[in-house]
């Protein structure tokens, strides 16, 4: 990228300009070429960049947030209502599968004990009602009808037991009136909602722990890259130390930004991320697919005819110069725009835009 030198006074600016377009050729046979060499350029303060080549340049730097799959997330709740005993651990801490996270004291635990051992006792009652049936049935003692009542009778007794056995197990009970809440996964605690000695209510959630590897990229993608998208398409996080893949490309577009939410799981890295963080995401779309769109400055983009151009560096003959071409603008990518109809590895101009305008369009020529 040539440095511009020193910009001439206002004064000398114009009569240079006014040279430059009395010399230039403006009606060669290429009308949109403008021939200016590499001093008058610099005294201009013609400035270049080249567009990276490549699918790829036009995927850098996306706006992303970092979140947690939502299978990976568990929220451990009361399962009953009662006061909290303790507190085992807190935010920022990792907890293993079965570790004791908390211990609620509630009534109601002795409430689901009572029960149970009640439906158990009339569960074994109504077995040694139907075993005494049907040795009463073989031996023609009493009619089908009552062993059928008997059986009807056991079944719904047993059902009744295990329903209460359930209840306590969902519970989590451990004895007497205590609850003890265990971690159902591995992960860690990334809330805290509850206080020891606060008295909850039934469902009252008291933590919220993930597993936070791996992760997502929720991706704010502009159409013209959302089209070029597939599923499987390599990602990098802001920093190269995360990468991952596209799993999912959405069908809707955001009417406000128009722009597409693209889905990633970032399988490597994931531990220098945090659950909520705003990044940026490089998508790697393929070297060999071809570019609909190249990512330009802003500052590059010029208006004629109320259309848009690019001016882009070129030779006509022996001559050299830059070259006015017609783009489509396809979007925004933060401070760059996206634009259709310029070469992968086009070289734009991005300062002294104006200048070039005028020796174009001939302002100044007498």
């Amino acid at each position: 990228m040539p440095t511009p030198l020193r910009r001439p006074s206002s004064v000398a600016s114009t009569a240079l300009l006014a040279a430059l377009v009395a010399s230039a050729p403006v009606h060669a046979a290429d009308p949109a070429f403008v021939a200016i060499t590499a001093a008058q350029g610099q005294a201009l303060g013609v400035v270049t960049q080249r567009v990276a080549s490549g699918a790829t340049a036009v995927a850098a730097g996306l706006p992303a947030t970092v979140s947690i799959p939502n299978g990976q997330v568990r929220v451990i709740a009361a399962p009953l209502a009662g006061v909290v005993e303790s507190l085992e651990t807190a935010p920022g801490l990792n907890v293993r599968k079965g570790q004791v996270l908390a211990r609620l004291a509630s009534p109601q635990a002795l409430e689901l004990q009572r029960d149970r051992i009640q439906a158990d006792s009339q569960a074994a009652l109504a077995s040694q009602t139907l075993k005494r049936d049907e040795q009463l049935y073989r031996e023609g003692l009493i009619a089908e009808a009552r062993l059928q009542a008997s059986r009807a009778n056991a079944a719904q007794s047993a059902a009744q037991a295990a329903e209460r056995r359930q209840e306590l197990a969902l519970a989590q009970h451990s004895g007497g009136q205590t609850l003890t809440l265990v971690a159902p996964i591995a992960g860690s605690v990334l809330e805290q909602q509850a206080s020891v000695g606060q008295r909850v209510e039934q469902s009252a959630p008291l933590y919220r722990i993930a597993r936070l590897d791996p992760l997502w990229v929720e991706i704010q993608a502009p159409l013209a890259i959302a089209a070029q998208a597939r599923v499987g398409t390599p990602l990098v996080v802001a920093g190269g130390s995360a990468r991952g893949e596209l799993i999912a490309i959405g069908r809707a577009v955001d009417a406000a930004s128009q722009s597409v939410l693209l889905r990633g799981l970032v399988t490597r890295g994931a531990d220098s991320l945090r659950p909520g963080q705003a990044t940026a995401v490089d998508l790697e779309l393929g070297q060999g697919a071809a570019p609909t769109a190249v990512q330009v400055p802003t500052s590059a983009v010029l208006r004629h005819d109320n259309k848009p151009w690019v001016f882009v560096a070129a030779r006509d003959g022996q001559a050299t110069g830059y070259r006015a071409i017609p783009v489509t603008l396809k979007g925004r990518l933060g401070d760059a725009t996206l634009v259709g109809g310029l070469p992968p590895d086009a070289t734009v101009v991005t300062a002294g835009v104006a200048a070039l305008k005028a020796s174009w369009l001939g302002i100044g020529k007498e």
